[in-house]
């Protein structure tokens, strides 16, 4: 399903971000990248633990956690200038994440009214 490849593409590009963000594009103004990258990191990939039981329970909590991370992005970009262009990137990969994961619901629930028998006819 297309759906769930661009949106499992846009989870990986956020994981890749953060380290490139905070060690190369715009550290930290004191200077503790890594602490920073141990508190943003972590969160993107818990739902690696949701992995084993398939992946629609991991992209339903990779959509929560893209919401907080929508807001950091947003934020961040707001407030931190020399950090804009990698929090403007993470918003938006945080949108094509969540619409993609629209897309893949509304997709699943044609899918199963398509084969949904009607229900029999009162007579």
């Amino acid at each position: 399903m297309i759906g769930e490849r661009i949106a499992l593409a846009a989870w990986t590009a956020l994981v890749a971000l953060q380290p490139i963000w905070y060690l190369w594009l715009a550290p930290p103004a004191n200077g503790r990248a890594l602490l920073a990258l141990g508190l943003v990191l972590p969160p993107l990939l818990l739902p690696l633990l949701a992995l084993r039981r398939g992946t629609g329970r991991a992209l339903l909590w990779i959509g929560i956690i893209a919401l907080f991370y929508f807001c950091h992005g947003v934020v961040a970009a707001w407030v931190v200038p020399a950090a804009r262009i990698p929090a403007l990137v993470e918003a938006t990969l945080c949108m094509i994440l969540i619409l993609a994961l629209g897309a893949r619901t509304r997709a699943l629930k044609q899918a199963q009214a398509r084969r949904v028998p009607p229900p029999p006819d009162a007579a």
